[in-house]
């Protein structure tokens, strides 16, 4: 029983993943919604991270890279990593190897305010703020803005 069960858990594993990339926390959190069993859940996510099928390095990469391509920042990146299940080290690592964030937060701003800086304070902290919550950092943000960008 236990045997057939593991079967069952794993092919619904190889399922999941062959959707996407998942982090070994995603997996186990997917699968604990379809079985109750812990032990042979944990047993499977040991058996594909051993044989590479899972990889939240890679996860990682792939995660970062397509967040960013929607705007998205490297602090809110970080953060959603860090739900996901990615450790701090590595999310850092990925984030950092990615580079190009100002290029990014410019090509933002770009879309969403096609009229440019605003030099008025009220609307430039409005701009501001709206990077702020895509997740730039403070240097990306002044970067910007400076020279007036476009």
């Amino acid at each position: 029983m236990s045997d057939d069960l593991f079967n069952i858990i794993y092919k619904k594993s190889l399922d999941l993943i062959s959707r996407r990339e998942h982090s070994s926390k995603e997996l186990k959190d997917k699968l604990s919604l379809r079985f109750e069993h812990i032990n042979l859940i944990n047993q499977v996510i040991i058996k594909l991270e051993s044989n590479n099928l899972i990889n939240n390095y890679r996860f990682a990469e792939l995660y970062v890279s397509s967040r960013k391509r929607k705007g998205f920042g490297p602090k809110k990146i970080a953060y959603e990593l860090l739900l996901k299940g990615v450790d701090e080290t590595t999310s850092k690592e990925v984030i950092s190897n990615e580079g190009g964030w100002s290029e990014a937060a410019k090509n933002v701003f770009k879309k969403k305010f096609k009229e440019g800086p605003r030099q008025e304070s009220k609307e430039k902290l409005k701009q501001k703020g709206f990077l702020q919550n895509r997740g730039f950092t403070f240097k990306e943000i002044e970067s910007v803005f400076i020279n007036d960008m476009l």
